[in-house]
This record gives structure tokens, sequence and C-alpha cells, in this order.
């Protein structure tokens, strides 16, 4: 099973909590993080975009870095693991995306990948002019189609004649063009989300709930299986999923308890009021999941929380499942978290015995 690092790239991290470890987002951090993570043997790191924040008295993601230049920056400090960047595809066009990936395709030498977002927070896109109307709620993924079109276009032949509703290109060229396919990444956990992800993308990452629940997500795979079999592509799921570890369980749970009672319950306040803008969302989808209350402290992102034999136990239990291609990670404390987990927790993964043989 592949294992990948959400890093930083916003304050705090996905702790929306006082008492949860504060800090800023730098470039350092994310290059350190990134580091261990390549020591350990970790197969990807992969940095969201996000433009706006949730305020609150952490001022939840009002700091956040650009993720293609992160990447760029990581590309060019790092040797083996693989990178992908964020695209809030309503900011750029798809062509200025594709000679990006394929500028840090260079950096890289072949390990970069895009990771699409259609955008579902409009105070982010609104405060720069650029949210396109209430019909984007269900356009969106029309929208994506065009643009992922015009980008494999580029990259495959160099050239994009694509005339359609949302872009038109007229002889458009990119050269020089990535050295491979660029991997493609979606989050879409609606219908529509699915149905994007296994005509266009490479991997979909599915959304789980609850704590110590590890095979909680599988409803999400069956439901990306689903789609496959309509498109007949083999696109894997990863699991999006928190580690909260220590030496025991006690002490595990100790943390995350402390950092359920110090929540911002203002930053949750304005989460959940953005994302209720989306009435057509199914209840299935991404907006509708990360603002349940119970749990929204981490965006209701499945956690495992326990002693590093408890957690690595876990983490096979997902690797066991049909479908399940990997895992990406958060942590409480990031530095410390990818510390312990490549020297306590993936010693004992049997799903893991690769990276630690080499």
């Amino acid at each position: 099973m592949e294992v990948g690092v959400f890093i930083p790239i916003g304050n705090n991290g996905w702790l929306i909590s006082a008492n949860s470890p504060q800090y800023k987002p730098t470039f350092e951090l994310n290059r350190d993080i990134t580091l261990a993570a390549e020591r350990y043997g970790l197969d990807f790191v992969l940095s969201m975009i996000k433009l706006r924040g949730f305020g609150g008295a952490t001022r939840h993601w009002d700091f956040n870095l650009e993720s293609f230049t992160l990447m760029s920056g990581l590309a060019a400090a790092t040797t083996k693991i693989r990178l992908y960047a964020t695209c809030a595809t309503l900011t750029m066009p798809p062509a200025m995306a594709a000679r990006m990936a394929s500028t840090i395709d260079d950096i890289s030498g072949g390990r970069f990948g895009m990771n699409l977002v259609t955008g579902w927070q409009k105070a982010e896109y609104d405060q720069m002019g650029l949210w396109p109307g209430e019909a984007h709620y269900s356009d969106r993924y029309e929208y994506l189609s065009e643009y992922v079109q015009v980008m494999r276009d580029l990259w495959r032949t160099g050239t994009s004649n694509l005339h359609g509703k949302y872009f038109t290109m007229n002889d458009c060229k990119l050269s020089p063009r990535p050295s491979r396919e660029i991997d493609l990444i979606c989050a879409g956990q609606s219908d529509e989300g699915l149905a994007f992800t296994a005509k266009y993308a490479d991997m979909n990452f599915c959304l789980s709930k609850g704590i110590n629940t590890p095979t909680a997500f599988a409803p999400s795979v069956a439901r990306l299986a689903q789609a496959n079999e309509k498109t007949g592509r083999d696109v894997g799921a990863y699991a999006l999923v928190m580690v909260i570890a220590d030496e025991t369980d006690a002490a595990a749970h100790a943390k995350w308890e402390h950092y359920k009672a110090g929540a911002d319950v203002d930053a949750l306040a304005w989460i959940a009021a953005q994302a209720g803008m989306d009435h057509a969302a199914s209840p299935t989808a991404h907006t509708k999941q990360i603002t349940q209350s119970e749990g929204a402290v981490n965006f209701n992102m499945g956690t495992l929380v326990g002693s590093y034999a408890h957690v690595a136990a876990m983490l096979d239990e997902i690797a066991a499942m049909d479908g399940v291609r990997g895992v990406l990670l958060t942590f409480d404390d990031f530095l410390e978290g990818v510390q312990k987990f490549g020297e306590h927790v993936q010693p004992q993964m049997q799903c893991r015995s690769h990276p630690m043989a080499a």
C-alpha cells in the first residue's frame, strides 16, 4: 500500500482547535516534512490550495502558501518522492496549468502530478471576482472535463484546438511537453465527481468518518468501483486519514480529547455556512461530509487514534480492502508525526515491508 502525506500548506494543518499545535506555513516546514517522508520511504506528498480561511480565534487557514510554487521548490529539494500540487481551476487557464505542470515535471525529473479542485467555497473566488455564479455548483464537473481535455491535448500533442462551452483554444501550443503523462487526482465524492474521476483521473481520495473505524470509507470505494465499471478504467482509491499516535492508546486518546475540547466554534460555523451555499450537493458530497457536527474539529476526517502498534494494525486493515491503493495521511503535529510514523508505526505494518527492506 502506498503512503502519502497531506503537507500543511495552511496554518495549523487539519485541526480546527485552539488546543492543537499552532504554526504558520513556511517553505522550511514543508521542506523538512517532505524530506523526512522521503527519508522514511514514503511514496508521495500533496499540497492543497486554499485562498481564504475560516477566521475564528485560531484564524484557521487564513495563512496559506501557493501550491504550485511550493511544489516547485520541493521538487528541487528532493530526489525520489512524488509531488502533487493542487490546481484551483477557477483561478488559471488550463493552458497555463499545463505549462506549469510541464515545468515542475522537468524540475522533478518526472515526479510531478496534479490534484484538481472545482472550488466549493464561494468566498474564496468572489473576493477576486472569479466566482462564476450559482450555476457552477451544478456545472463544475462539465467545466472540469473541458479543462482536462485542454491539458491532455497539450501534454500529448503540444497543440489544443478545443472549442467548448467554457474554453476556446485556437492553435494553442505547449513546448516542451512533459516527460510522461501527468497523473491527475480528484477527491470528488458526489456521483458527478466520481463519474469525472473514473473518466479522467488516476486516483481518488476517499473520505471516511469516525474514530478507529478504518474500513468506514468502504462505501466510497465501492461507489468508485461502480464508476470504474462504466468507463472501463482502473482508478485507485486512497483513504484520507488523520493519525494521532503515541506510545499507548491512553496517551493518544488524551491528545484527541484535548483537541476536541479546544474546537474553534467560530471557524467551524464559517465553514458550515460556506458549504451550505451548495444547495445542489448530494448527501455524499465532500462539502456535506466535512461540515457534520460530530468530529468537525478535523473536517470529519477518518482518524486513527492509538498506540503505534494499534495504528499500524488499523492501517493494515485499510490495505487489505479491495480497491484500496493507498492512504493520504495528516498528523496533529506533522514533523513529529512523520518521524513517529517512520520509526514506530511503519516498521509494524505488514503492508509496508518494501520500504523497510530497502
